[in-house]
């Protein structure tokens, strides 16, 4: 089952995600007769982690419940505040380009996996986004907003230089990612032009705050057998704007895993996100404005929803 963070009249709870409801992993193993797990930290929950034998055995148990005794023990995500999944990843890093038909809709050149190797970049903490959150428009450039739904690894083991063949071991679940860019972001309007100029604008405009919301769940790795194999869509007020699949990344999640291993450290709670597909606003002339409503679904984890502000 999907895990999830929420809180409730103030308290923070890890707990089963069903769509319309979660139910708290302590609600679930008080109505098996199970000892419930400590705390609400994912990472312990999840494969890898040291209390993913305990949930699996509250999975089991509460499976077992007669559906009464379930709805008893669940609440409405509508009385919930669903958070992003890891408190406070000690990386968030997002891949450039991953997508051929995205490089291609935005003026580029088809990938090669062969020939070339993942465009790796980073966000600060402060884009992080919980579900149901707005994403703010932001006053100082607030003209060129875009949506880009993305797959979220989250590292569960630490790992260091690992192969393809073994990468999927080192990772604990997926999320689904929305990497908000402000595609004309350009500071300093009057400065002196340097070399660079374009791709520290291109970057820098994806680091406005609330700029990365995440969720609204996690499907623990151990569930998927093959992370290549999920339909993708994003909408805005109901228009359906990316519809793509993770099997159309240039560079799989194994592959990824393994190639930033190879030169970092990934360490349990960090996250990965994939890049995106092609139906990006800007290969439109289309761009998110105040009173809109983003809705980025990846197969069997969720619906990320978050209004635009």
């Amino acid at each position: 089952m999907r895990i999830c963070r929420f809180e409730k009249s103030g308290q923070v709870e890890a707990g089963f995600y069903t769509d319309e409801h979660v139910i708290p992993l302590s609600a679930a193993a008080k109505a098996a007769g199970v000892e419930a797990p400590e705390g609400h930290d994912l990472i312990s929950l999840l494969p890898g982690g040291s209390q993913r034998g305990t949930v699996a055995e509250i999975q089991e148990a509460f499976g077992k419940l007669s559906a009464s005794e379930q709805a008893d023990a669940s609440i409405a995500v509508a009385d919930v505040s669903l958070l992003i999944p890891i408190a406070t990843p000690g990386k968030v890093m997002m891949l450039a380009g991953n997508y051929s038909k995205h490089v291609e809709e935005t003026g580029g050149k088809a990938v090669v996996r062969e020939s070339t190797f993942p465009y790796v970049f980073m966000k600060p903490a402060t884009t992080l986004t919980h579900p149901g959150d707005p994403v703010r428009i932001p006053a100082i450039s607030p003209d060129h907003i875009d949506w880009e739904i993305e797959f979220g690894i989250i590292i569960g083991k630490q790992c260091k230089g690992v192969s393809e063949a073994d990468a999927l071991d080192y990772v604990a679940g997926y999320t689904v990612v929305n990497d908000i860019s402000d595609r004309k972001y350009r500071p300093n309007p009057g400065r002196v032009e340097r070399p660079k100029d374009q791709f520290f604008d291109w970057l820098h405009g994806k680091w406005h705050d609330t700029f990365c919301p995440m969720g609204p769940c996690v499907l623990p790795a151990d569930e998927l057998a093959d992370p290549q194999t999920l339909p993708m869509k994003l909408t805005v007020n109901g228009n359906v704007e990316q519809d793509a699949s993770t099997a159309e990344m240039d560079f799989p999640v194994a592959a990824v895993v393994s190639f930033i291993s190879s030169w970092v450290t990934l360490n349990p709670g960090d996250i990965i996100s994939t890049g995106t597909p092609d139906g990006v606003g800007v290969a439109k002339g289309k761009f998110l404005k105040s009173g809109d409503v983003m809705e980025a679904s990846i197969g069997s984890i969720g619906v990320l929803r978050n209004p635009v502000e």
